[in-house]
């Protein structure tokens, strides 16, 4: 059977950084920007990025912490856009930008863990939030042990977390769409006493019922 290193191969292979994790990691070139199609005189130029984001700010998600360890130690980045994906096989899927330096060592581990984080954790959110340059260790003094089957970073105090090897990667425009293959999942139903953190037009929220 294909290992966790034989998933993530479809992964590396967008990356121009290849090769086993280090006692460093190596700098990482980020994916080339994919051109934009030709606009021919008849068609409408593209949307406005800014535009496009205060639209699409209107859908409100949850927060998550995509997390996975190396050699080096643990890595991880916040994500909204992460989904449930297939029952059978159990599958999700998040959303990763082409120049994330948190991916490719996602991509060389094989391996990741989904930490879904609750209304009470915006500070956590914010600090796995900052791009890796600009703060290599996010993980200091933030708790976490190994998940059951990956090893990978389960945070501690989240109401849920989805232990996940690399399925599949594909492209799509300036990000890529990672699949992951559910290996084991859990709830903390005391942590998720506070309600989910829900992102919404740029700012932290919580859920409330409505009766």
């Amino acid at each position: 059977m294909m290992g966790h290193a034989g998933m993530a191969a479809t992964a590396v292979r967008y990356l121009r950084a290849v090769g086993s994790p280090t006692a460093s990691v190596p700098p990482v070139d980020p994916l080339p920007r994919p051109e934009l199609r030709c606009v021919r005189d008849d068609e409408r130029p593209p949307v406005d990025p800014a535009e496009f984001r205060r639209v699409l700010g209107h859908f409100a998600s949850g927060v998550t912490v995509i997390a996975t360890i190396d050699a080096t130690g643990p890595a991880g980045f916040a994500c909204q856009s992460f989904a449930s994906l297939s029952l059978d096989p159990p599958l999700v899927a998040f959303m990763v930008a082409r120049t994330s330096t948190t991916w490719p060592r996602i991509a060389r581990a094989g391996v990741f863990c989904v930490n879904v984080l609750g209304a009470h954790q915006a500070e956590l959110c914010r600090a796995f939030a900052v791009s890796g340059s600009r703060r290599p260790d996010k993980f200091a003094g933030v708790r976490h042990e190994p998940s059951p089957v990956t090893g990978s970073p389960r945070l501690a105090d989240v109401p849920a977390w989805i232990d996940c090897a690399v399925h599949a990667v594909h492209t799509g425009g300036d990000h890529l769409v990672v699949v992951g293959r559910v290996r084991a999942l859990d709830t903390d139903e005391s942590a998720a006493r506070s309600g989910p953190l829900l992102f919404h037009r740029g700012a932290f929220g919580e859920f409330t019922a409505f009766p």
